[in-house]
């Protein structure tokens, strides 16, 4: 298909031009990959990490260029979570979240791995979803911020007691490697360990 027939197949779609966004988050930086058909060259932006306000000037300024009366975006789901996609949707801007297992990978060639590279790949799926193809990739479903919460504090608990078991092991461990054995591993330890001799 060429770029034009490829344009005109978006333009029929979305009944008017839209810009397409796609992001690698990045701990210090992101990459955007914007552009408003699949045979285009995406024009490539870098701004610090979380910088909402350059962001969204970033995405304006794209989109007053590009005639778009819509914008449309995905980034890979990941450690930034979901405060993104409540972001970008109350600024009427249309997000997925990809599920980062689900994006497809060439596997006959050593892949290259950048940012820039990540980023464009995104945008090229993004812009074929838009042009009907399916099956393409998985979307995460974003829950909402009660559920998150709800599920954060479950982690949280099961990630304490999980470091409480380790210390414990390790604590009976270093003592066992001295030939002592307390009963358990409780508020009664310090007093037990003041009385004890090797």
């Amino acid at each position: 298909m060429s770029t034009t027939a490829t344009t005109r197949a978006i333009d029929r779609n979305e009944a008017g031009v839209c810009l397409y966004v796609s992001f690698e988050l990045g701990e210090k930086e992101w990459k955007l990959a914007l552009a408003t058909a699949l045979g285009e060259r995406p024009r490539l932006r870098t701004l610090r990490a979380r910088d909402t306000k350059r962001l969204l000037a970033e995405i304006e300024t794209a989109r007053v260029a590009a005639r778009a009366r819509r914008v449309r975006s995905c980034y890979e789901a990941g450690r930034d979570g979901f405060w993104l996609h409540r972001f970008l949707h109350a600024h009427g801007i249309e997000n997925r979240v990809v599920d980062s297992a689900s994006i497809e990978v060439n596997r006959r060639a050593r892949r290259q791995k950048s940012d820039r590279l990540d980023a464009e790949k995104l945008l090229s799926m993004l812009l074929r979803e838009a042009l009907g193809e399916r099956g393409l990739w998985s979307l995460v479903n974003v829950p909402k911020p009660a559920d998150e919460d709800a599920r954060s504090l479950a982690r949280e608990y099961r990630t304490l007691v999980k470091e409480r078991t380790r210390s414990a092991n390790r604590i009976l461990g270093l003592l066992a490697s001295q030939g002592l054995v307390p009963d358990r591993i409780d508020a009664r330890l310090p007093g037990w360990l003041a009385s004890v001799r090797l």
